[in-house]
């Protein structure tokens, strides 16, 4: 029972704290200092493994068996109600917020924090030292190269004619920044240090350096620019 919390004797935990009842599944190793919020799930089996089970008996015991486990580094917070599934790499001083979910063959470089309700969907690549915000939706195929920035409720897309049987990642190159609600569509790629503004709808590549806005988005300045006016209104100008 979840209300008891369930850790695997596979399970390699070396110095983890937890707040409370928490499942661990199959052989996963967490790092030293990490910290799970109390009903954080790791390990959890991909959809073909559950279907398997239903006809044998769904039960903790039964997932543990079924899972190949998951990589949590070393002082990380996961906090409560993280769901992360097998076959997840998640590096070092990674923190996420309540209920995210990382699905199977996702990577989670070090240092990167996760917003509260975001969805990293599968086969997702993120760098280190991302910043993501709240609620934003990565699915299979997505790249986010180090030392972006997702604002909150980005979403970014797979399918350009959904539903169909042709998925394209979008690449999300380093250091670029992407502002509250903009939408990411099926294939493009955002270049190094270039901006997408708030609520823009991205549907060519963006060049490095540029900084986009609108619907669809078209280039209105540089990050040149942009990184000026940033330091003005930190300077309260």
């Amino acid at each position: 029972m979840l209300g008891e919390g369930y850790i695997s004797r596979r399970a390699k935990l070396e110095d983890v704290y937890t707040e409370g009842p928490v499942v661990i599944l199959g052989p996963s190793l967490i790092g030293q200092k990490t910290i799970l919020g109390i009903g954080c799930i790791i390990g959890y089996p991909v959809r073909a493994k559950l279907l398997g089970l239903r006809e044998k008996g769904l039960n903790l015991e039964a997932l543990d068996e079924a899972s190949k486990g998951t990589s949590i580094g070393r002082k990380c917070i996961l906090r409560s109600f993280t769901v992360v599934y097998e076959d997840v790499k998640i590096e070092d001083n990674v923190e996420t917020g309540h209920h995210v979910l990382i699905r199977e063959k996702s990577l989670i470089g070090a240092g990167t924090r996760i917003g509260s309700h975001t969805v990293v969907d599968g086969r997702v690549i993120i760098g280190r030292n991302v910043s993501i915000q709240t609620g934003v939706y990565l699915p299979p195929l997505t790249v986010i190269e180090d030392e972006v920035f997702l604002g909150p409720y980005v979403r970014v897309t797979n399918d350009k004619y959904p539903p169909s049987s042709r998925m394209r990642g979008v690449t999300v190159r380093r250091g670029a920044v992407i502002g509250c609600g903009a939408v990411l569509l099926a294939g493009i790629e955002v270049g190094e240090r270039a901006v997408v503004a708030a609520g823009a709808v991205v549907t060519k590549d963006v060049d490095p350096e540029i900084v986009v806005a609108g619907v669809p988005a078209r280039p209105i300045s540089t990050r040149e620019e942009y990184d000026e006016k940033r330091r003005e209104w930190e300077g309260g100008g």
